[in-house]
C-alpha cells in the first residue's frame, strides 16, 4: 500500500512540475500594427520564433489600439507606425525604431492613370475635385477611400499630405491594410497604404507622387515603424527587438524594399 502511495505522490509531484515547465516557458506577447504585420512581420516572426524557440502570442490592431494594449499590460512589446505622444514618454514607455516605409498612394489596376501631383491629391481627397477627368484620367467619379481616423495611415497621410486641409471621403474601412481589398475591388477608387503591405499585392497601382515612386529619393510622403515598451525591454521583448535590429532581421525589410533602421 506504501509503495502505491509513494507512486501516486510521486506522479502528483512530476505532473506539477511538468505544468509549472509549460508555464515557465518563455513567450512575447506582441500587439502589433495592421500596417507592420502586412510588410514583413509574418515572415520575421516565423524567423525569429525558429531562431529562438520563443512563441509569439500575436494581436494585430491598429497602431493605437496595439498601444493601448501595451499600456494594459496585455503585451509584452507593441509595434506602432506612428512615434509615441508626450505624455507617453514622460510616463517612462520608450520608443525604437526599426523601418522607414513610404506611404503609397494607391488605386486599381485597371486604372490608366500612373502619377499625380501633391496639389491634385489635396484636391482629391478634400472634395475639391472628384472626376478622375480632372487629373488626366477617365470620365469617371473618384471613389475616395481612406483606413479608420484613429489609424496611423491616416494620421500621418493627414499630416504629411493633406497639410490641415480635412479629407472627405466615400468608404472608410476599419483597418489601414483593408483599403486594398476595397480598393481592388472599385474600378474608380483611390486611397493610401504603407508600400510594404502592397509589395506582392494584385489588383492595385502604386501612383508616383510628383513624378516619383515611392522607391524614390525625394518621394514627400514617409512614415516610421516603432517597437514600443513600457521601460527598457527586457526578457522574451529585448530578444525580439534585438533579433529584429539584427543584420538576418533587417534583411527581411531590406527584401520588401523597406528601409531598416541600423541600432
Amino acid at each position: 500500500m506504501r509503495k502505491y502511495l509513494f507512486l501516486a505522490t510521486a506522479l502528483f509531484f512530476w505532473l506539477v512540475l511538468f505544468d509549472s515547465s509549460l508555464y515557465a516557458q518563455e513567450k512575447l506577447r506582441y500587439s502589433c500594427s495592421a500596417q507592420v504585420y502586412e510588410a514583413f512581420e509574418k515572415e520575421r516572426l516565423d524567423v525569429f520564433t525558429k531562431a529562438t524557440g520563443i512563441p509569439v502570442d500575436l494581436f494585430i490592431a491598429s497602431s493605437s489600439s496595439s498601444v493601448n494594449r501595451l499600456m494594459y499590460g496585455y503585451s509584452d512589446v507593441a509595434s506602432t507606425a506612428r512615434g509615441l505622444f508626450y505624455p507617453l514618454k514622460e510616463s517612462g514607455y520608450l520608443e525604437t525604431p526599426f523601418c522607414r516605409d513610404p506611404l503609397a498612394v494607391i488605386v486599381n489596376s485597371s486604372s490608366p492613370l500612373n502619377g499625380v501631383m501633391e496639389e491634385q491629391l489635396v484636391r482629391i481627397f478634400s472634395g475639391d475635385v472628384n472626376n478622375w477627368k480632372s487629373v488626366g484620367g477617365p470620365d469617371e467619379p473618384i471613389v475616395v477611400v481612406i483606413p479608420a481616423k484613429n489609424t496611423a495611415a491616416f494620421e500621418n497621410f493627414e499630416r504629411m499630405a493633406m497639410k490641415k486641409t480635412d479629407i472627405r471621403y466615400d468608404l472608410m474601412a476599419y483597418q489601414s491594410t483593408l483599403v486594398i481589398d476595397v480598393v481592388r475591388r472599385f474600378p474608380s477608387a483611390i486611397s493610401f497604404i504603407a508600400s510594404g503591405a502592397i509589395a506582392t499585392t494584385e489588383g492595385v497601382k502604386v501612383l508616383k507622387v510628383n513624378g516619383l515612386s515611392p522607391k524614390e529619393r525625394g518621394y514627400p510622403f514617409y512614415q516610421e515603424f516603432y517597437f514600443v515598451t513600457k521601460g527598457k525591454p527586457e526578457g522574451a521583448a529585448k530578444t525580439f527587438i534585438d533579433f529584429a535590429l539584427s543584420e538576418k532581421g533587417r534583411a527581411i525589410i531590406d527584401k520588401r524594399g523597406m528601409i531598416p533602421v541600423k541600432p
